[in-house]
């Protein structure tokens, strides 16, 4: 469970595509040839791009390796075509997943490609960042339970002097925080859920809530330890962060747009 509600990227990941863009279209120079099939050089090279885009380095060593590997694989490939197990219905079935795959990766390289962000936009999700967030973060501790009435009890026995985080650590089903007491790190309010946001800032350094607080994941008992001044790194800093959800948003809208287009039966 997450009490946290961070904006998820699609599964498909648009931070890793930013970085891996498509090459233009170049003549297929054969890497290898293997029984008289050549392995083209830019299967390699998709590879190495990939991995550069998540910061694994680039070496004659690493290039050779691959190299061995994508050999491997395909004396593996056309011995498996001899057995004829690319007629097994299962086979298909993973080959034409992963042609699917494939599509939906070149859509979106091809979107970001054909969508770049300008620096107004970043700018004005900067400042939109900052309003979001505010001036403060807070450390807090929770319990998560299920039912409000839980929720009342937990609060009149902490007021009787039992410890919050000992019946964290006992009934909450935040198994996030659950093993450290309930407690949760140093976070601004605009990161977590509504109306926990809400009820955290009215609260003063060492107070607990005196109603229980409800929202998606269950009945919630908050105590705020401590507050401190909200430092937000400077633009320049998180403006690949910026360019990220800004992309995620509009991607996610372009894909919405097509989904009310089509015709599902």
């Amino acid at each position: 469970m997450q009490l946290i509600k961070f904006s998820q990227l699609m599964a498909i990941g648009i931070s890793g595509l930013i970085a891996v863009t498509a090459a233009q279209a170049q003549p297929a120079v054969p890497m290898a040839k293997v029984n008289g099939v050549a392995i083209p050089q830019s299967r390699l090279d998709f590879i190495i791009k990939a991995r550069a885009s998540q910061g694994q380095p680039d070496t004659p060593e690493v290039r050779r390796a691959l190299r061995d590997d994508l050999i491997a694989e395909e004396v593996i490939a056309q011995e498996a075509l001899r057995k004829g197990l690319d007629k097994d219905p299962e086979i298909i079935a993973q080959l034409e997943i992963a042609r699917q795959t494939a599509l939906v990766r070149a859509y979106q390289i091809d979107y970001i490609k054909t969508h770049p962000v300008s620096d107004e936009a970043l700018r004005k999700e900067f400042e939109a960042l900052k309003a979001q967030m505010g001036d403060k973060e807070y450390k807090a501790r929770h319990v998560l339970v299920a039912t409000e009435a839980e929720a009342k009890n937990i609060i009149a026995s902490i007021k009787k002097g039992t410890r919050l985080d000992k019946i964290a650590q006992e009934k909450s089903m935040d198994t996030g925080s659950k093993s450290k007491g309930g407690e949760l790190d140093w976070s601004p309010a605009g990161n977590y859920v509504e109306p926990f946001a809400a009820a955290l800032t009215k609260l003063n350094k060492g107070q607990l809530t005196e109603q229980p607080v409800q929202t998606p994941f269950g009945w919630h008992v908050i105590r705020l330890d401590d507050v401190r001044p909200l430092k937000i790194p400077p633009f320049e800093e998180i403006k690949n962060n910026l360019t990220q959800r800004v992309l995620q948003r509009q991607f996610e809208g372009a894909v919405n747009e097509l989904r009310a287009k089509a015709k599902v039966e």
